[in-house]
């Protein structure tokens, strides 16, 4: 028997920024599509016209190119099933909800927002459960099950508002076979009549996603554990249409939790906790509120790739850190697990230090590079380099890389005076200016003449070692930050070194003044 080809479709709808949650969704279908040789299918579900915002679907597309992520149809390149936005189906989704009315799984229904609040309330004032248009309640609606058809046909006729319902059917047990979760059963009266299609003549996601799967010849759907409720609905629509045969797999993801576990992972446990949510930076176009992204915090695409990997999936080893080819080459569904997933920040940061070290100085200089810019600095390519081999173990994130080396750009202008008053003795400055006098003296200057000189100095004078490095490092750097002191001052350079020493001893004898 000919196995079809693999098709899969990430479906986002542009109502705000792409969560990490809809990225770890699309990097599963990514790495589903791309190890069985599969397509890859970006779909733009914009038929919620209310809640759309500009600038979403843009944000959506790069943030998941920043991520390193590429589709095979879509709208910006197009394919053999366009459109793929949904917007521009509607004839399309006009055709297939005609067939379900004429096959009688689909009916109009009139009732207002207003009548449809009525019955909520009598429903809880008479403390019965919660009101809902289902097999129970549709016959005593305002529908075409309970109108006649001239009733029916007058109503549209005058322009009457209206939506169109699925018929569920009554009484019948429906199974969903989901490849990670199992046998999935609910019976039909757990369901209530959905709306498919809406006043303003567009259709609610569950009649889109239906038929744009049938024509797109979607193999498998893998989406988020919120859809699995709907999975049922979504059963029924492929039955009524005929199409059980070519029904794609579902397979839906466990949830992204809380860092504590207890719930689902929100915007706002971001920004209570301090870590970023969404991939990229986002600004509402309402509010103006700037959300930060992972980019933005300093973070690889490559480290998020493996953080949203391992929130769900299981590679059976003890492999953390995998490249795009490993990652496609190990994944599969079977061991996506059906538990939730805790964030964890500060493994966030552990992924994205480990591939901070994995970088090349070159590569480093490049991300440090706007930083120097912006600060009008230029130093070679040989120096920078330089600095950045002593300093790389000490980012975990991008902007670490400027936090730990700007002082090899920039001369201190400001001494901590905390660290002064701990480190520096009446004797400090004398000792600091002989041995400078000796510094001066050296024909060849570098880590390893300085260390003897250090070493042959305090020896000879009696000094610890101590009171001549805490305050070169004062001197350095304004500080007490910074990598070994030796190291550093090999990098600065003899004349540098000097320079500091000279400034530095004239500033802080200024400030005890």
């Amino acid at each position: 028997m000919e196995t079809k080809p693999i098709r899969v479709r990430f479906a986002p709808s542009p109502t705000g920024p792409l969560h990490i949650g809809g990225v770890r969704t699309a990097l599963y279908n990514f790495l589903f599509a791309r190890k069985l040789k599969g397509t890859m299918i970006l779909r733009i579900e914009d038929t919620d016209q209310n809640r759309f915002v500009p600038g979403a679907e843009k944000y959506i597309v790069d943030s998941l190119r920043w991520c390193g992520l590429d589709f095979d149809e879509s709208p910006e390149t197009g394919g053999p099933h366009a459109p793929y936005r949904q917007s521009e189906r509607s004839a399309i989704y006009r055709e297939y909800i005609q067939r379900l009315i004429e096959n009688g799984h689909a009916y109009y229904a009139f009732d207002t927002e207003a009548e449809l609040e009525a019955h909520r309330e009598n429903a809880k004032s008479s403390g019965h459960k919660t009101f809902q248009y289902d097999q129970v309640t549709r016959k005593s609606l305002k529908n075409s099950l309970s109108l006649t058809p001239s009733e029916v046909s007058e109503l549209i006729a005058s322009g009457a508002s209206y939506v169109i319902r699925v018929c569920i059917p009554e009484n019948e047990t429906v199974v969903v076979q989901d490849l990670i979760r199992g046998e999935v059963s609910v019976n039909s009266a757990n369901l209530d009549d959905k709306v498919l299609f809406k006043s303003d003549g567009l259709p609610t996601y569950h009649l889109a996603n239906v038929v744009d799967d049938y024509l797109m010849k979607i193999t498998h759907v893998i989406r988020g554990e919120e859809w699995l409720p709907s999975a049922p609905l979504h059963l029924l629509l492929y039955r009524s249409f005929g199409w059980e045969d070519v029904m794609p797999k579902f397979a839906h993801l466990p949830l992204i939790l809380k860092p504590d576990g207890n719930g689902k992972l929100s915007k706002r446990d971001g920004d209570r906790l301090g870590f970023p949510v969404f991939p990229t930076s986002w600004e509402d176009p309402k509010t103006g509120e700037l959300y930060s992204g992972y980019r933005e915090s300093g973070y690889l695409p490559e480290a998020v790739i493996n953080i949203l990997a391992h929130l769900g999936w299981n590679p059976g080893t003890e492999q953390e850190l995998f490249t795009m080819e490993e990652l496609i080459d190990q994944f599969s569904l079977e061991r996506v697990g059906k538990h939730g997933s805790k964030f964890d920040p500060e493994k966030a940061k552990w992924f994205n230090h480990q591939y901070m070290q994995k970088k090349t100085v070159e590569e480093l200089a490049d991300l440090l590079a706007p930083r120097l810019s912006e600060h009008h600095l230029s130093p070679s390519p040989e120096y920078l380099q330089n600095v950045l081999r002593l300093v790389k173990e000490r980012a975990s994130l991008v902007p670490d890389l400027w936090t730990n080396s700007w002082y090899f750009f920039m001369r201190p202008t400001i001494y901590d005076q905390q660290v002064y008053q701990k480190i520096w003795q009446p004797a400090t400055s004398s000792v600091i200016k002989e041995l400078a006098a000796e510094v001066e003296k050296l024909a060849d200057f570098n880590k390893d003449s300085f260390h003897d000189l250090v070493q042959e100095f305090t020896a000879r004078t009696g000094i610890k070692m101590g009171m001549v490095m805490n305050p070169l490092r004062l001197l350095m750097v304004g500080s007490n930050q910074g990598p070994g002191m030796m190291d550093m001052a090999g990098v600065l350079g003899k004349e540098e070194f000097l320079a500091r020493i000279s400034i530095g001893l004239e500033n802080l004898g200024a400030s005890k003044a």
